[in-house]
């Protein structure tokens, strides 16, 4: 019998993406030839005419599972996967050994098993597990491989088949009751819950007024400020003494609420007189430096400080981790290895000096049932961590700002607590008292690598230095101003996308893999849409959507239900749990109804007019209902109907409106007159969008609409007349040709080309635009679409480029001319926390005692020298000097170029050296 031939091929390594195969390949050489699966090789069939004939024939084909075979799921290859899989078999066949390197959690546990099924290897098979990509790791992990884990990939399979059950069960509910094509999924309409119960809270809501007085005490050359606490025996009431959820006065006793005439009367009868300070308190503090990243805390961070998505922070994420910058940016873990504390104690001791080294290491710990699947936090990978400016460099922008955040978060979780003291004076004026806080940094300690952001900016006001003049009990000081101030309280603020993910995160519901691919859904499937760019707003249909789950599927839709099962998962995963038992209770029920059974009773039970009308209250003797139809959102008195945007935002409606809106539509098309070169009539309409003009009308037979217009931002339907309904007709608008030279890529490299192209004025979703070519720029508010001209338009594309919602560089406040010793340029610029002087390298903010017209080039020099000796003393940051950063700038444009130049050399001398073979 002739011997079996043994493969002398290369070792093959699948990993999920070429990115990640492409460094890898780097530290394992010649004897290994890298992968890539590009993601799940198999998944459950999205449609049943992806099963086999057999398959179909199952009951339970629809939903992809066999319910009757211990849920045994029918997984299919995608078509788009098969090319893949024969690119993967090709190079099986020569290998003598074929390592699964995909990552360490369960989904990438997951995907080894299925590349295991069918790829059906007759070669030793190792699995590699590593969470940082680095040469140490990998040569630690190839010397340790393991067999695949089983318990992590039940578990995996696990969720994905809760998940298919509650989405395809519970979906057609929804399609049925409320209208087609909603979703409902188990973490989904969870966090949708947040959502829409954060704005019940908003829409229940009552503002209060109250008032206090703000005061300015002290020297003209060193004033500070102090807020009104007490008059007489009584408690000036505060922010604190209202209701969060009501916006109600708790009513407690020994509480005063001013009103606006009593403040005016109590500064009126304190004006001119002194205050004594009647005592000084001094308390010493410490603050220990935050926790090394996770997946919630990393997703927050990057939301508060750079303004990112979660989506968009996981993305640049995977990044830097494929590419071996940072470890694994999935998990739960605050914890270091030694290898990582040793690298950030190497990091302190060198960069900022001896005082900031702790004699011991920080530890931290997390309570994590899964330790098999969080090693450890999110860190700068391997033994040596990475400059920020290097990874910047080789990895763009986006990934230098998250590794910076990443970077200085685990270098300051090892450096000593910052130390400071707090000061309170309060000062007695009459039977008034005011309060006024101070607080020194006598040590930054953490503080001079990195401060934790918050969602709160009054919370990151109130974290800044404020230095007091020193004052004694007894002391008599000026009072140099008062100032009586209104406040309102303010509604529970809405999510945004970091504070959502840490109420997730805070629950237990979800996992640090999905947080970002839930939120992604809510705002695909429209049940949220951003305002501001940044707070999520749950829309009427995702009421209709929560008030349904939890009247007729309760415990699925409770916040502890649905955290426990993320318990029984990581149950699953240590092999605890039987997977079918588990799957057969959610489904059947064990002791409550089981998901089949609910769907059954919503199916029948459910009455589409209750969960789908909201009472909005009643104005002019009607009651006004919010409906969510089939076809669209309504408002309706009993009698008439008005539709409504989807967009509407739910707090921000009152019945009076609705009538308003109401009135108009029962009163119809309002004509405006002909169009005189058309000869079509002419009309402003109110729909499902929002109002607009329409020329002509439908014609009966004909597939051809006349053409519509949304109004524009502002333009109210009563007010809009026959000119300037022509003038939104006209759009898009033909400005005018624009020729300019363009970069083209070409085979040969880049080259400047001639573009002849006319310009347009466009009206989009996201408002009015120039468009010229494949290039395009939104207008500002300030200008018109129906005025801006040629030249207009020419002005906004020459000007860069910028993300949606981002604002223009703003025009200084004031500028005060040339220091008089460097000669640098002093400004006047609006801050996130107010003005703030600057002569481009060191900032100060302007004093509330400082008039910006009354600002002279001495006071301004004067902060700037203060605020220089306090960034000495350890108290701030000083700001890059502009010229320092054009000029790195430039170089590094001059480094990319000059290896673009080398490698275009080089594949040409390739190529020459290629043909002269031949």
């Amino acid at each position: 019998m002739a011997e079996s031939k043994k493969p002398t091929g290369k070792q093959l390594v699948i990993v999920e993406s070429p990115a990640k195969g492409k460094t890898i390949g780097k530290f394992l050489g010649d004897d290994f030839e890298v992968l890539a699966s590009i993601g799940h090789i198999r998944d459950l069939p999205s449609s049943r005419s992806q099963l086999t004939d057999k398959q179909r024939e199952n009951k339970h084909s629809s939903l992809g599972v066999d319910i009757d075979d211990d849920f045994r799921p029918m997984y299919v290859v995608p078509p788009g996967k098969k090319d893949q899989i024969k690119t993967l078999k090709a190079a099986m066949k020569d290998a003598p050994v074929l390592w699964l390197a995909t990552d360490e959690d369960r989904e990438g546990e997951a995907i080894s098993w299925h590349l295991l099924e069918v790829l059906k290897p007759k070669v030793p098979v190792k699995r590699l597990v590593f969470h940082e990509i680095t040469k140490s790791a990998i040569a630690a992990a190839l010397e340790e491989p393991r067999e695949i884990d089983r318990n992590l990939v039940n578990a995996q399979e696990c969720r994905r088949i809760l998940d298919r059950l509650f989405g395809y069960e519970v979906s057609p509910v929804l399609w049925r009751k409320i209208r087609p094509r909603l979703s409902a999924g188990r973490v989904q309409s969870v966090a949708l819950r947040l959502l829409v119960e954060r704005e019940m809270e908003r829409m229940a809501f009552e503002s209060s007024e109250y008032w206090d007085v703000d005061g300015v005490f002290g020297q003209s050359d060193n004033p500070f400020e102090a807020v009104l606490t007490t008059l007489g025996n009584d408690r000036v009431a505060a922010s604190r003494d209202f209701d969060g959820t009501t916006g109600r006065f708790s009513g407690k006793d020994g509480i005063t609420v001013l009103d606006e005439a009593a403040a005016r009367a109590l500064v009126a009868r304190l004006a001119g007189q002194r205050a004594t300070v009647s005592s000084v308190e001094e308390k010493p503090f410490t603050q220990k430096p935050a926790a090394p990243f996770t997946t919630s805390t990393l997703q927050q961070e990057a939301g508060r400080k750079l303004r990112w998505s979660a989506r968009r922070a996981m993305g640049v994420a995977q990044k830097l981790y494929e590419n071996g910058c940072i470890t694994y940016m999935r998990t739960d873990s605050t914890a270091l290895s030694a290898e990582a504390v040793t690298a950030a104690r190497n990091v302190i001791g060198t960069r900022y000096g001896a005082e900031f080294l702790p004699d011991k290491p920080r530890s931290y710990k997390t309570n994590v049932k899964n330790a098999q699947e969080a090693h450890e936090a999110i860190r700068p990978a391997g033994s040596k961590f990475r400059t920020i400016d290097d990874v910047t460099k080789t990895q763009g922008a986006d990934a230098g700002k998250l590794y910076e955040l990443i970077w200085k978060r685990t270098v300051a979780s090892q450096m000593p607590d910052a130390r400071g003291m707090r000061v309170i004076v309060r000062l007695a004026v009459e039977d008034a008292s005011f309060r006024a806080s101070g607080k020194t940094i006598l040590f930054p300690g953490f503080r001079r690598a990195y401060v934790e952001g918050s969602d709160d900016p009054q919370a990151d006001l109130a974290e800044q230095e404020r230095i007091l003049p020193t004052m004694a009990e007894g002391d008599s000081v000026e009072v140099r101003a008062l100032d009586p101030k209104g406040h309102t309280t303010q509604p529970p603020a809405r999510y945004t996308e970091a504070s959502i993910v840490k109420a997730l995160d805070k629950r237990g519901i979800g996992r640090p893999s999905t947080w970002a691919s839930i939120i992604q859904v809510l705002l695909d499937r429209e049940y949220a849409f951003r305002r501001s760019g940044r707070t999520l707003v749950p829309s009427f249909a995702a009421f209709a959507v929560v008030r349904m789950l939890k009247e007729h599927f309760g415990h699925l839709l409770d916040y502890g239900f649905t955290a426990s099962m993320e318990d029984d998962l990581d149950a699953i995963s240590r092999g605890e749990v039987d997977r079918a038992d588990y799957l057969r209770s959610f489904y059947a029920g064990n002791g409550k109804a089981g998901l089949k059974q609910l769907v059954e009773r919503g199916m029948e039970e459910v009455d589409p007019r209750v969960v789908c009308g909201f009472a909005l209250g009643e104005t002019g003797g009607k009651s006004i209902e919010i409906r969510v139809g089939k076809y669209g959102l309504f408002v309706t008195d009993g009698e008439r109907n008005a539709s409504l945007p989807e967009d509407t935002v739910p707090d921000e409606l009152t019945a009076e409106h609705a009538l308003d809106l109401i009135e108009i539509n029962a009163r119809g098309p309002v004509p405006l007159g002909n169009d005189p070169e058309l000869d079509l009539p002419v009309y402003v309409k109110t729909g499902r969008f929002g109002p607009y003009v329409q020329r002509g009308d439908m014609e009966e037979g004909s597939k051809e609409k006349p053409k519509m217009v949304s109004l524009l931002e502002g333009m109210k339907p009563e007010e809009i007349d026959l000119a300037t309904a022509l003038k939104l007709l006209e759009l898009p608008r033909d400005l005018g040709e624009y020729v300019a030279k363009v970069t083209q890529k070409t085979d040969e490299g880049t080259q400047e080309v001639e573009q002849r192209e006319h310009v347009h004025a466009h009206l989009g979703r996201y408002g009015p635009y120039v468009k010229w070519g494949t290039e395009s720029r939104s207008i500002p508010a300030e200008t018109s679409i129906l005025a801006i001209d040629l030249a207009g338009a020419i002005e906004l594309l020459k000007a860069p480029k910028r993300r949606r919602g981002q604002k223009a560089p703003a025009a200084p406040l004031k500028e005060l001319g040339a220091h008089p010793e460097t000669g640098a340029p002093l400004k006047v610029l609006e801050g996130r926390w107010g003005p703030y002087v600057t002569d481009g390298t060191i900032n100060a903010s302007l004093p509330k005692s400082i008039e910006l017209a009354e600002l002279s080039i001495d006071e301004a020099v004067e902060l700037l020298v203060r605020r220089a000796e306090r960034i000495k003393a350890g108290g701030g940051r000083k700001k890059k000097p502009a010229k320092k950063k054009a000029k790195k700038k430039a170089s590094k444009k001059k480094a990319k170029k000059k290896a673009k130049k080398k490698a275009k050399k080089k594949a040409a001398k390739k190529k020459a050296s290629k043909k002269k073979a031949e």
